[in-house]
C-alpha cells in the first residue's frame, strides 16, 4: 500500500506540531528566567524554513502559530502571523545562501527568533495588548534566541524528516 506524499508530509508535521505544543504547555511553562520562556513553536516554525525554504517556512509557521493560538490569551492569530512571517524570511534568507556553513541553520533560527519576539510584541501593543509590560523584552529576546539557536541542529534535522516527501510502501506479491 503507498501513502500519498503530501499526506504523510503533513501527519509527520502535524506530529511535531503536537509533541511540540505539549512540550510548550506542559514542560517549558514550568521554567521562566526573570518571566520569560523559550518558544518552543517558533523553534519548529524556523526550523522547517531551514529545512524546506520559504514557502514551507510560511505554511509551517502559520500552522504552528494557530497551534500555540490556542492555548493563549492573545488574540487568536496574532502568532500565526508573526510566526508566518519569520517563517517566510528565514527561509528566503537560508535559500539565499549559496554555501551554508554549518553554523549558517543556528544563526538564521537565532537570529529570526529575535526578530519574531520583537514582531509579536510589538504587534501585540498595536493591537492593544501589554505585551511590552511584562518581563523586559531584552530578557524574552536573548533567552528564546539563544535556547532556539542552541535547538536548532536537532530541529532542523527533524524538520527535515517531516518534510520529506517520502512514501512508505509495503511488499505485496504479485
Amino acid at each position: 500500500m503507498k501513502i500519498a506524499s503530501p499526506v504523510l508530509t503533513a501527519t509527520k508535521t502535524a506530529l511535531v506540531l503536537a509533541v511540540a505544543l505539549v512540550l510548550q504547555v506542559s514542560f517549558v511553562a514550568r521554567f521562566s528566567l526573570d518571566g520569560a520562556r523559550i518558544d518552543l513553536l517558533l523553534l519548529v516554525a524556523l526550523s522547517a524554513a531551514v529545512a524546506g525554504g520559504p514557502d514551507k517556512g510560511a505554511v509551517v509557521g502559520f500552522a504552528a502559530g494557530v497551534t500555540f493560538d490556542l492555548v493563549l490569551a492573545t488574540p487568536f492569530g496574532l502568532s500565526a502571523l508573526v510566526y508566518c512571517v519569520a517563517g517566510f524570511v528565514v527561509g528566503s534568507f537560508q535559500g539565499s545562501v549559496l554555501r551554508v556553513p554549518w553554523w549558517m541553520p543556528m544563526a538564521s533560527v537565532s537570529i529570526g527568533s529575535a526578530a519574531a519576539v520583537v514582531l509579536y510584541a510589538l504587534a501585540g501593543e498595536v493591537l492593544g495588548q501589554s505585551t511590552l509590560s511584562g518581563p523586559p523584552l531584552a530578557t524574552i529576546v536573548v533567552l528564546v534566541a539563544a535556547i532556539n539557536g542552541l535547538l536548532a541542529p536537532l530541529t532542523t534535522t527533524l524538520m527535515r524528516w517531516a518534510l520529506t516527501n517520502t512514501s512508505v510502501q509495503h511488499f505485496s506479491p504479485r
